[in-house]
């Protein structure tokens, strides 16, 4: 049982009501002018979808139902020889302006230790590729994109691992990217493989700085009992109406639904 926050089979008793209560989303949600922006978070599976078959233009197509102006996709590149992107991102860009944060020294992979972070508008001020301390290959991209003359984003896109001391080890070096409390707006997007909340859960240190995030259950996509996707905001009100985009391509396309989210800057 949990200390703080629901048990296990709670969850599940939750999720399958919310499930039968929910209609599927059919459109993008719409912004409120331009200070407003959709960002997104995406654990692609390796475009292979519950049905096990490797379909990157059916990722393609729940990326463009978001219709997102940040995302953040997880398992975007293969993970083990050339580790090449699996994503036709050219077309992508065609039919989405959504372009890729560049990497360094990664040779035919989109993103880092698969974690591609893509932005619509902007110029790319500096990016970091960090690798993250634990027994599996993990990183976090952090990027810093001047949306206009007046205004940054700092992004930090991660894929923490499946062992909870790693994971607690790893949100101490998301932390130390974090130098003060009054630092730029800056978003945490990924799939942080956390459910657990309050002091069970691996990440309560990055409350301080980003607040408890709302746990909205991404995983299963089939049906989404665990809240292992999460997107944070280090400002008070900077992230609103955070929802798992549950359509019936989303439920298929991977075994993660995208979590969505509306920024205020």
């Amino acid at each position: 049982m949990e200390r703080n926050g629901r048990s296990l089979p709670e969850t599940v008793l939750l999720s399958i009501r919310g499930r039968k209560m929910r209609k599927a989303k059919t459109t993008p949600p719409k912004r409120i002018g331009d200070a407003e922006m959709v960002v997104a978070s995406y654990n692609v599976h390796k475009c292979i979808g519950t049905d096990r078959k490797f379909d990157p233009e059916r990722t393609a197509r729940v990326i463009r139902e978001i219709s997102p102006d940040v995302i953040a996709l997880q398992e975007a590149d293969n993970r083990f020889g050339d580790r090449a992107g699996l994503l036709d991102l050219n077309r992508l860009e065609i039919e989405t302006g959504l372009v890729p944060v560049p990497v360094s020294g990664n040779g035919k992979a989109h993103g880092w230790r698969g974690n591609v972070l893509l932005f619509k508008r902007g110029t790319v001020r500096d990016v970091h590729q960090i690798k993250l301390p634990g027994l599996e290959p993990r990183g976090a991209l952090v990027a810093e994109i001047d949306l206009d003359e007046n205004r940054t984003l700092r992004v930090i896109a991660a894929h923490l691992g499946l062992l909870r001391r790693s994971r607690s080890e790893q949100a101490r070096v998301v932390l130390d990217i974090m130098s003060s409390a009054d630092e730029r707006p800056t978003l945490l997007l990924g799939d942080l493989n956390e459910w657990r909340l309050g002091n069970r859960s691996a990440l309560n240190t990055l409350h301080t700085t980003f607040g408890p995030p709302p746990a909205v259950p991404t995983f299963p996509s089939g049906l989404p009992v665990l809240a292992l996707d999460r997107i944070m905001g280090n400002r008070q009100g900077m992230v609103t109406a955070v929802e798992a985009h549950d359509t019936p391509l989303s439920r298929v396309a991977s075994d993660h639904l995208p979590l969505t989210a509306y920024v205020h800057l």
